[in-house]
């Protein structure tokens, strides 16, 4: 297997648990929203209010394709769906998985949506990103595995045994 990308709403935990797979399996890590920070010379959420949600997006798909690597694991930000061009580019170098969070646990668990860097329009609220982006996760994902039926560790045990499926 070459590469793994985590796929996921923000706070669906593709960071935290992108660490410990890439541990497990012994690869590399790739966080996307550090790759445009680098590429940018500012914070995520700098960069939207700057230039805004569509010229944001696109900035993340630039980053996003000059993404090369090998046996690495990726978490891009939740956005990466929102343009075809990164999301195929992601999946074209290796299986895609989708870590489905339910919007009220998402609700719970994220407390700084106007400065977190999440890619949203003014006057739209987590559960209206949740449902414009939950059928393009699903649509690019090569596996899906329900990410709050257990810890940490148990999700992490789902994403290896669904890979070992593929």
């Amino acid at each position: 297997m070459k590469n793994i990308t985590l796929i996921g709403m923000p706070g669906s935990g593709k960071s935290t648990l992108g660490v410990l797979l890439a541990k497990t399996l012994g690869f590399g890590f790739v966080d996307t929203d550090l790759v445009i920070q680098q590429r940018e010379g500012d914070l995520l959420q700098n960069i939207l209010d700057k230039v805004g949600t569509e010229a944001f997006l696109d900035l993340e798909a630039d980053a996003i394709c000059s993404v090369d690597c090998d046996k690495t694991v990726i978490a891009p930000g939740g956005s990466v769906i929102c343009r075809e061009r990164g999301i195929e580019h992601l999946r074209a170098l290796g299986p895609v998985v989708y870590l489905r969070i339910p919007c009220d646990v998402l609700e719970r668990r994220i407390h700084n949506m106007g400065s977190r860097g999440i890619a949203f329009r003014p006057g739209e609220t987590l559960k209206d990103i949740y449902d414009y982006r939950t059928p393009l996760y699903e649509k690019y994902a090569d596996i899906v595995v329900d990410g709050d039926k257990g810890s940490l560790e148990e999700t992490l045990a789902a994403v290896l045994q669904a890979l070992i499926g593929m």
